[in-house]
Formats: C-alpha cells, sequence, structure tokens
C-alpha cells in the first residue's frame, strides 16, 4: 500500500513539472511570435502629418506637373495631409505662403525658393523651429534645411555648353535666355554655361535675356531681340517652355528654325515634338524630382533620417535617341 502511494505521489510530481515546463515553453513560443510579428508589419501611424508645399508659380506647366506628381505620390497615405500654395510669380507672395504654412503647423515644408537670397530667413527660420524642409531643385544661403533635391544643373550647363562647341565647330553666337535671375537654378545654369565657352574666343554670347522660365515672357524678350537686330546663330534655352515660346516668336518673323541650334533643358513634350521636326537640336532632361520628394517625406514620417543631398539623373536627347526617350510630362 505504502509502494503504491509513493508510486502516485512520484507521477504526480512529474505531470507538475512537465506541465511547468510546457507552460515555460508556450509562453517562449508566443513572446517570439509577437516579437516576429512587430518586426514583420510597418508601424501604425496614430497621428496624421501635415506636410505643405510652398510652389512658386503654377502658371509654370513644369511647376504643375510638379506639384501633380507629388500631390499623385502621397495622396496613397492616408497618415499624410498634403496642402500647397501658389505665389503666382511673386517673390514676397512665396514668403508669406511659408509665413502662413508655419503658422498652420506644418511638420514638413517643401518649396522651390524663386530667390535664394531673399527667401533664405523665412525657410531657415522654419528649419529653427523644428521644421523638415526639403528643397526642390533650388538652394538657399546657409544650410538650414533637412534635403535638398535636384540633378546637377552645373553639370547640365557644361554639357549643354560642349554640345553647341561641337556642333556649331566652336564658331558663332549664341543668344541665352535666363530663367528667374536670383533662382539658384539659373545662377548655375549661366555661370557652368559660361565658363565652358570661354576657351573658345571664336564662339560668344549675342545677347541674355530674361524669359522667367515662362513661355509669354520669352516671346516678348525674343520679339524684343529681334526688333533690336541682334544676330545669332544658336539659342542657349534655360528651359523648354522658353524655347518654345523663342520658337514661336521666330516661325511668325519667318526664320527657318533648321538654321538655328537651339538647346533646350526639361525635355518636355513639346521639346520631343520640336527635335523630331527639326526645330530643336537638343533638350536635357529635367525630372520634377517629386517621386524622390515624396519618398524623402515618408522616410521623415517614419523617423528615418533622410539623405542631405539627392541628386536625380538626367540625360541629353537629341535626333540620335529621342525615339527612346519619353519626355517627362
Amino acid at each position: 500500500m505504502n509502494e503504491s502511494r509513493c508510486l502516485v505521489n512520484k507521477l504526480l510530481r512529474s505531470l507538475s513539472v512537465f506541465r511547468n515546463r510546457l507552460s515555460c515553453v508556450l509562453l517562449a513560443l508566443i513572446c517570439a511570435s509577437a516579437t516576429a510579428q512587430a518586426h514583420a508589419e510597418p508601424p501604425l501611424h496614430t497621428t496624421q502629418l501635415l506636410v505643405g508645399f510652398a510652389q512658386d508659380h503654377l502658371a509654370n506647366d513644369w511647376r504643375q506637373a510638379q506639384l501633380r506628381e507629388l500631390e499623385q505620390a502621397l495622396s496613397v497615405h492616408p497618415h499624410i495631409r498634403f496642402i500647397y500654395t501658389d505665389a503666382k510669380g511673386s517673390t514676397a507672395g512665396q514668403i508669406r505662403d511659408i509665413e502662413d504654412l508655419i503658422q498652420q503647423g506644418v511638420d514638413i515644408l517643401i518649396t522651390s525658393p524663386r530667390d535664394s537670397v531673399a527667401m533664405t530667413p523665412v525657410i531657415a527660420s522654419a528649419h529653427q523651429q523644428g521644421i523638415a524642409v526639403v528643397l526642390l531643385t533650388r538652394q538657399i544661403q546657409t544650410e538650414d534645411y533637412t534635403s535638398f533635391i535636384a540633378p546637377d544643373d552645373e553639370s547640365i550647363a557644361r554639357d549643354a555648353a560642349r554640345y553647341l562647341i561641337n556642333s556649331m565647330q566652336a564658331r558663332g553666337r549664341i543668344l541665352m535666355l535666363q530663367g528667374l535671375p536670383n533662382a539658384s537654378t539659373t545662377r548655375q545654369r549661366t555661370a557652368a554655361f559660361m565658363d565652358e565657352i570661354a576657351d573658345h574666343p571664336e564662339l560668344g554670347i549675342a545677347a541674355i535675356r530674361i524669359g522667367n522660365y515662362l513661355r509669354n515672357d520669352t516671346i516678348q524678350a525674343m520679339e524684343d531681340v529681334l526688333a533690336q537686330g541682334i544676330a545669332f546663330d544658336a539659342i542657349y534655352a534655360q528651359s523648354d517652355s522658353m524655347a518654345s515660346g523663342a520658337r514661336i516668336v521666330l516661325k511668325h518673323a519667318g526664320v527657318d528654325l533648321s538654321r538655328i541650334q537651339i538647346v533646350g533643358i526639361d525635355y518636355i513634350a513639346e521639346a520631343r515634338s520640336a527635335i523630331l521636326a527639326g526645330e530643336q537640336a537638343a533638350s536635357f532632361t529635367y525630372p520634377t524630382s517629386a517621386t524622390e520628394a515624396a519618398q524623402v517625406v515618408l522616410m521623415i514620417a517614419e523617423g528615418k533620417q533622410p539623405p542631405r543631398q539627392i541628386r536625380v539623373p538626367f540625360q541629353r536627347v537629341d535626333a540620335s535617341n529621342v525615339h527612346l526617350v519619353e519626355p517627362i510630362f
């Protein structure tokens, strides 16, 4: 009888140990599963992020395309609220827009400053207040920003100069159509181009006229050029919108466009058509950088540090590859 009781007690103790060990194993499996799930699933966004885009001028079709692409890229993320403003080509207006976006409490400010000097204080102030600042294609005078995204304007300008040096055999007169005088893009596209042609004394600048990256402004500038009788063999247009405005005036004046070497920047659909028609020699792609900007916004939303500078690739398009390269819009 005593032996039977001892055997039963041993069995009960063994069963108790087994239950305890089984409980530990199950608990460990549950913890491991929870940990794996936490790593596998993206974090849930419990707060909405306010992103404000202070745009320069929506009368510019390139700027419109940039806004549309950015808006579309962010629209699929419900935790991001996207708002924008249109300065309508006014530096003072763009400064006021940024001040208003700061007052609205934006978490991220995106902008392309039309005047890199005048707009530095307000953009720097936003950054110093803890707002993430994303500069699209244009820079400011200080380091008060989170990320700068753009193709390399200096490299594009140098490549454009080399193209004309070769096609013109380093002889002739070039009409330069500039964008916004105080924008960093304009300064870089001008200085690098001038530096590249400086070693070719028989290749010079016939005149420099401001088109502000707009067709209508360029039409007026080109009419003045023709009225003044300025002779030129080629046009370096710092945007394809300005190249388009120049072609309108030249066609109206009866100028044979096949005799004028026109080089632009952006590579929009009009530029492609003009190259195919033999009315423009070349263009350089200048993507809106909206896709990259959206990626930076998402990185910031996830608490990650985005790259300080992102260089967006570009390429030259001319008669040799125009059939293979799609315009940026």
